[in-house]
């Protein structure tokens, strides 16, 4: 264990269930732990397996969010009321337990308010832990009145102030309250934020993915004789796409593609026997250990989560991006922008588009360069280390 850097404080994070949310910010509690600080973290006990391995203190705040079944109102604006729900249920829970044991400085995650409400009204300092891109300059102007005129809009907005104010928050507006934070740190690249140079340096610090030692998932080497291998993962949410493994098992299976072995993760909703007979040279696992395998990788095929985009870009890996939902649209156009992704959308990844495209990624002397040169930057933005400093230069006195 590393020597404590500072005296031991009581550092409190509140993190949103979904495990999207949960594991980009996961090593910067391990390291705070490690730092010697005592770390509670409010989230449903669902996910206490993830959390209580860093070493924090686990404090039970059930959720009302799907993120058990994973099904969310088609709806945005129906989906951003589940959160001020949420928020109204969690802040009496949280209350309970930090009110006795106030934390030194308080982190959440985007989508739990109720952390930063219960900060405002205690006057503790408070950091918002971003895994996702940030607001910009110009982003409440463009952005964000897009979201106003959207139907629904008003109930939304009505509901956020009435909960706000009777939460003991000092900022009164729901809208700046959820959308302006006053300390960010995101664990993204700054490669994969619109308008990065919009953004306010004083507000935002990109740190990068904060990766730590993931052993204890377990590890998968290549195999012999496979020249390249492609990785096709989908993340964890929207894998129940058989037909879009069916070809990608054709398009990069059996003699397809010689030389190359497909590692294609299918989630735990996908029965492998619907994809078929399967050639030698394609394994399929309802989930990999991704790190390992992208560590090995020559291509990855994926859905343009912000972590499995971050991932890639980490191990300098080129990228076919099949975007199924919210921001993963954005992160594709994004990743094909930088030069370093394909772009297909789902109904268009036949088996020869998708052959296609991994060919010419694979075979371009300039996405490799290009994805060198974002590996390099992203790796020299910190990551975990650089997050704990800061978080702990946030502590009062």
């Amino acid at each position: 264990m590393q020597r404590p850097t500072r005296p031991r404080a009581h550092i409190a994070m509140a993190g949103a269930p979904m495990v999207s949310h949960i594991l980009p910010s996961l090593e910067i509690i391990r390291e705070l732990v490690a730092r010697g600080h005592r770390v509670t973290y409010a989230a449903d006990p669902a996910v206490a397996g993830l959390i209580t391995p860093t070493g924090a203190e686990l404090v039970p705040v059930p959720s009302t969010l799907p993120f058990a079944d994973n099904v969310w109102p088609e709806d945005g604006v129906e989906a951003m009321r589940l959160f001020v729900a949420d928020a109204a249920q969690a802040l009496p829970r949280l209350r309970a337990f930090y009110d006795e044991d106030p934390a030194d400085l308080y982190l959440y995650d985007i989508g739990a308010y109720a952390a930063r409400a219960l900060a405002e009204s205690q006057s503790r300092p408070y950091v918002q832990l971003s895994p996702t891109y940030v607001a910009w300059k110009g982003y409440e102007e463009t952005v964000g009145a897009a979201v106003r005129a959207l139907p629904g809009y008003e109930v939304y907005a009505r509901e956020g102030n009435a909960w706000l104010a009777g939460s003991g928050a000092t900022t009164r507006d729901f809208e700046e309250f959820a959308g302006l934070p006053a300390r960010v740190l995101a664990t993204v690249p700054r490669a994969m934020q619109p308008f990065a140079d919009q953004v306010d340096p004083d507000v935002v610090t990109f740190v990068g993915p904060c990766f730590g030692d993931r052993a204890d998932q377990g590890s998968w080497q290549r195999p012999a004789g496979a020249e390249k291998v492609v990785l096709v993962s989908l993340g964890s949410a929207y894998t129940q796409q058989p037909g879009f493994y069916r070809a990608c098992v054709e398009a990069f299976g059996g003699d397809a593609l010689p030389g190359w072995h497909t590692v294609l993760q299918i989630g735990r909703h996908t029965d492998p026997a619907v994809l078929g007979p399967l050639p030698d040279d394609v394994e399929v696992h309802p989930w990999v250990p991704q790190l390992s395998v992208l560590a090995q990788a020559d291509a990855f095929v994926t859905h343009a989560g912000m972590g499995g985009s971050s991932e890639g870009l980490y191990f300098g890996v080129p990228m076919i991006a099949v975007p199924q939902a919210a921001e993963q649209f954005a992160n594709a156009d994004q990743l094909a922008a930088l030069g370093v992704a394909g772009r297909i959308a789902t109904a268009e990844a036949t088996a020869g588009a998708l052959r296609s495209a991994l060919t010419a990624l694979t075979t371009d002397p300039e996405v490799a360069a290009r994805s060198a040169r974002l590996r390099a930057e992203l790796r020299a933005e910190g990551g975990t280390a650089r997050a704990a400093d800061l978080l702990e230069a946030e502590l009062p006195g």
